[in-house]
């Protein structure tokens, strides 16, 4: 598909490292979707992989469904910040990693402007620390 130009770019999903570096024998990869959250980090050596090679990581579910943000530190931090735990969530993606990509699903303006509002939060060290589980 993408010798024949009808795609521009290739990604994987729910991939670890073995598959991705077998993959890149075959076709250039562009990003790596996989579950990935605050509380969910199954897939963590595939993105420190990614950082690696300099691919682009893409979690899905990045805030977990919003089931999996009841932890008392992430409720914590949201209260030190002042923001919600899916800001929080989002503002820590962001800064866990620089080849990190996440695409929260939004149902409203409103959300919309606060997924948005979540990329100017900066989280200390200590908050860090703290949602490092």
């Amino acid at each position: 598909m993408r010798d024949a130009g009808k795609i521009r770019h290739v990604g994987l999903s729910e991939v670890g490292p073995e598959e991705i570096e077998r993959a890149r024998k075959v076709v250039p990869i562009a990003t790596v979707q996989n579950r990935y959250n605050v509380a969910d980090r199954k897939w963590n050596n595939a993105l420190k992989h990614c950082e690696k090679e300099g691919l682009g990581f893409m979690p899905w579910s990045p805030v977990g469904g919003g089931r999996s943000l009841k932890d008392s530190a992430l409720e914590a931090v949201a209260k030190e910040l002042n923001a919600t735990v899916y800001q929080v969530a989002i503002a820590w993606l962001l800064q866990r990693s620089p080849v990190m990509l996440p695409i929260p699903g939004t149902s409203s303006i409103k959300h919309l402007e606060e997924n948005v509002a979540a990329g100017k939060l900066r989280l200390t060290e200590a908050q860090m620390k703290a949602l490092a589980g």
